[in-house]
C-alpha cells in the first residue's frame, strides 16, 4: 500500500519520560522515516494518557490539581521528542475535547447495541495497574508488574461484553499471521484466549474518581482508563467521518512494550469490533530495557532519562545504540559503557573513519571535487558495488520485519567492506603514479558513491548524520525528503561538485575514571582522558567473581541452523546459530558431534563474547558444553524455548 500509519502508546503522565518511552517512540520514528524513504504517505501519532487513579495520586503528592499536573508532565513528553529527532505528525492528549467527544460517541454506540451493561463485581484490584486481577494472573499473590498484593474491592460498575467477541478474535488472530508480532507475543495472546474471557469493567464511580471522561449514558460514572486511552488511535485521525480515518486506519500499526500486550491484543480489537470498525493491521511488541539485571521501572526507581544521555553522546549515537543493541521483541541490557563502546567502535572507527578517509583523499587528490569514473571498474571495484546491492536487498527485506539490528549489521558489513577496499586499492600509492590517475578517479568515485548510499540508508536511524554526510557530498536534502528510488541510486553523484572534509562525524569518547570508584554519571567526554587509579594488589588470590561481573555474561538460548567442519581441522565445527539473530560460531566439538546431528539442536551461547578468528574463520560467540571424561555434552534447556531468550 502507498500509505502507512504508526502509533506509540500514549504515555501515562504519572512520571517523566525515560529510556523505555524513548525506545518505543524512536522505533516508531524509524518505521515512519523508512516508509517515507520508500515513497509512502505516512502519519505518525504519539501523545499522553492523563486520566485515572494514579494521576490523581501523583497530583496529590505534587500538591497540585490533576489538570495542572497532567499539563506539566505532558509538556515534558511533547518537548522531549523533537530533541530526539522524532518526527511525529500529531501529539494527542486524552484531555483534548475532540478525544473526549469521540470516547463518548463510541461508548454510546456500544451501549446502544447492548454490549455495555451494569453489574456489581467483587475482586482483587491493583491500584498501580488500575484493573482487577484473577487469582491465576497473580504471581505469589502479587501483581506481576508492581509486585504488590492487590486489595479486595467490590463495586457496582459498567461492563463491556468482551467475552462475546472471544471466538471472533481467536479466528482473526489465527487467520492473520502478522496481526501480532513477533510470533512469541501472538502465541502469548492465543494462550490468554484458551481460557474464557471475562467481561471488561469500563467505569469508575465519580464518588471515588472524578478525574475522567463522564459516561454519556450515566453521569455518575467516568470511563475506565483503557476504554478511554485506546480510543486515541482513532480519535486522533477523525473517527468516524474524518478523511484521515478513512485514509490511514486500514494501514494502522501500533508499537508497544510487552507490558501492555493484553489491553492492545485483546481489549482493543474487541472494542473496535463492537464499535463497528475493523481492528488495526499490526501490533508490534518489543521487550524491556533492563539495568543492573532488572526491568527498567518507574516504581523501582531504575530509569534512565534520555535527555541525560543524548546531549552528552549525541542524539544520533543514542538512537543508533538503542536500535542496534535491542533485538526487537527481546529484552536488552542498557549501560553507558555499552553505549560508549558502540559509539567508538561502530560510529567513530567504522563509519566515521570511512567518511573521513574518503573526503580527506578527495580533498587531497582532487582539490575537493567529485571525480568522474576514470577507468572501467575492475573486479575489486565491482565487488564493492555488489556488496552495496546485497546490502540494499537486505535493508529492504529486514526493515519491514522490524529487524533493525539486522538492518544495521548489513549496512555496517558494507561500511567495513569499504574500509577494506581502501586498504586494498591503496589510493595513496596510485596517487604517486600519474599514469594511474584514471584508476585513482574510479577508486575515489566508488568510495564517494558508497558513502552517499550509506548516508541514505542510515537516514531513518541517524537523520542528523545522514544530512551532514550528504551536505558534505554536495546534496542539500533533509532526511525526511530523501527517497530511496532517487537518492539511493549508484552513480548519481555529479562530477565536479565540491566535497567538504569537515570535522569527524563522531569524535571518540574516553570515559573518565576517577580514583576510588566508577566514573560518575555523564563522565564520558569527547576527546578527554584520565588515567584510572591503579588497583592495589590483593593480599591473596581470590578466584571468586562478583554477581555484577557474572551478570555481564550474556547467555542466550539458540538453535543450530547450519553446521559444517572447518577445513584442515579435526576438532572445529562452523555453526550458524539463531539467537534472535543469526551468529557464526566456531565450536571445538567436532570429535564428539557430527554436523548432521547438531542441526535443529537447542544450545546455549555466550552472545557478548568478543569476535575472534579461529583457523581463519570468524567466530562471534561460544557454545557452552560440559566435559565429561573424554566426551563433550552440550548445555541445553529443559524443554524447547524460543531462540534469543536470555538465561537468567
Amino acid at each position: 500500500m502507498d500509505r502507512f500509519y504508526v502509533t506509540t502508546p500514549i504515555y501515562y503522565v504519572n512520571a517523566e519520560p525515560h529510556i523505555g518511552h524513548a525506545y518505543t517512540t524512536i522505533v516508531a520514528d524509524v518505521m515512519n522515516r523508512f516508509q517515507k524513504l520508500m515513497g509512502r504517505k505516512t502519519f505518525f501519532l504519539t501523545g499522553t494518557d492523563e486520566h485515572g487513579d494514579k494521576i490523581v495520586q501523583a497530583a496529590e503528592d505534587a500538591g497540585v490539581d490533576p489538570k495542572s499536573y497532567a499539563d506539566r508532565i505532558s509538556a515534558m513528553f511533547r518537548q522531549t521528542w523533537p530533541q530526539l529527532n522524532v518526527s511525529n505528525d500529531h501529539f494527542i492528549r486524552t484531555t483534548d475535547p475532540e478525544h473526549m467527544k469521540t470516547v463518548q460517541y463510541i461508548l454510546q454506540k456500544v451501549h446502544d447495541s447492548g454490549d455495555i451493561y451494569f453489574s456489581t463485581y467483587k475482586g482483587l484490584y491493583c491500584v498501580g495497574c488500575e484493573r482487577f486481577y484473577t487469582e491465576k494472573e497473580l504471581v505469589e499473590g502479587k501483581c506481576p508488574d508492581h509486585e504488590k498484593e492487590p486489595v479486595e474491592r467490590e463495586e457496582a460498575n459498567y461492563f463491556f461484553r468482551m467475552s462475546k467477541y472471544q471466538d471472533w478474535l481467536l479466528e482473526h488472530i489465527q487467520s492473520n499471521e502478522g496481526f501480532i508480532r513477533p510470533e512469541r507475543y501472538r502465541n502469548e495472546v492465543l494462550s490468554f484466549l484458551k481460557e474464557p474471557l471475562e467481561d471488561l469493567c469500563i467505569s469508575r464511580p465519580k464518588e471515588r474518581l472524578s478525574w475522567g471522561i463522564p459516561l454519556p449514558f450515566d453521569d455518575r460514572y467516568v470511563t475506565y482508563v483503557w476504554f478511554d486511552a485506546l480510543i486515541n488511535y482513532v480519535s486522533a485521525i477523525g473517527y468516524p467521518d474524518g478523511p484521515l480515518f478513512h485514509e490511514f486506519w486500514p494501514v494502522a500499526q501500533h508499537t508497544i512494550a510487552k507490558d501492555i500486550l493484553k489491553p492492545h491484543g485483546i481489549y482493543w480489537p474487541t472494542m473496535a469490533r463492537a464499535a463497528g470498525f475493523p481492528p488495526f493491521q499490526h501490533l508490534n511488541v518489543h521487550g524491556y530495557w533492563r539495568t543492573e539485571g532488572g526491568k527498567m521501572s518507574k516504581s523501582h526507581g531504575t530509569v534512565v532519562r534520555p535527555l541525560d544521555l543524548a546531549p552528552l553522546y549525541g542524539v544520533d549515537a543514542f538512537r543508533y545504540f538503542l536500535l542496534r543493541e535491542m533485538v526487537f521483541g527481546l529484552d536488552a541490557n542498557f549501560s553507558e559503557e555499552a553505549l560508549v563502546q558502540r559509539l567508538n567502535s561502530d560510529l567513530a572507527n567504522d563509519l566515521g573513519n570511512l567518511f573521513s578517509r574518503t573526503t580527506g583523499m578527495t580533498d587531497r587528490y582532487f582539490q575537493g571535487k567529485i571525480p568522474p569514473f576514470g577507468s572501467e571498474p575492475d573486479e575489486l571495484d565491482r565487488s564493492l558495488e555488489t556488496q552495496m546491492e546485497a546490502t540494499l536487498d537486505q535493508w529492504r527485506t529486514e526493515m519491514p520485519r522490524l529487524a533493525f539490528h539486522k538492518t544495521l549489521m548489513a549496512v555496517w558489513e558494507c561500511i567495513n567492506a569499504a574500509n577494506k577496499y581502501v586498504d586494498h586499492a591503496a589510493p595513496w600509492n596510485l596517487a604517486k603514479d600519474p599514469g594511474q590517475l584514471p584508476k585513482l578517479q574510479t577508486v575515489l568515485r566508488t568510495l564517494l558513491e558508497i558513502n552517499k548510499v550509506v548516508a541514505v540508508l542510515i537516514s531513518p536511524f541517524m537523520p542528523d548524520t545522514s544530512e551532514k554526510m550528504l551536505q558534505r557530498l554536495g546534496i542539500e536534502k533533509g532526511a525526511l525528503d530523501l527517497r530511496l528510488e532517487e537518492d539511493g541510486k549508484w552513480g548519481t553523484l555529479k562530477a565536479g561538485m565540491p566535497v567538504h572534509k569537515g570535522e569527524p562525524l563522531f569524535p571518540r569518547i574516553q570515559r573518565e575514571e576517577p580514583k576510588g570508584g566508577k566514573p560518575p554519571k555523564g563522565a564520558g567526554k569527547p576527546g578527554s582522558s584520565r588515567d584510572a587509579a591503579p588497583k592495589p594488589a590483593p593480599a591473596e588470590k581470590d578466584e571468586s567473581i562478583s554477581f555484577d561481573l557474572f551478570k555481564q555474561v550474556d547467555l542466550r538460548a539458540g538453535i543450530v541452523k547450519q553446521a559444517e567442519k572447518v577445513p584442515k581441522s579435526d576438532r572445529l565445527l562452523r555453526l550458524i546459530v539463531d539467537i534472535g539473530e543469526e551468529r557464526q560460531v566456531v565450536a571445538g566439538i567436532a570429535q564428539t558431534h557430527s554436523p548432521e546431528e547438531l542441526v535443529g539442536r537447542q544450545v546455549i551461547v555466550v552472545a557478548n563474547l568478543q569476535r575472534a578468528k579461529i583457523m581463519g574463520v570468524e567466530s562471534h560467540g561460544m557454545v557452552l558444553a560440559v566435559k565429561d571424561g573424554d566426551t563433550l555434552k552440550l548445555v541445553t534447556t529443559e524443554s524447547p524455548v524460543s531462540p534469543g531468550l536470555k538465561v537468567t
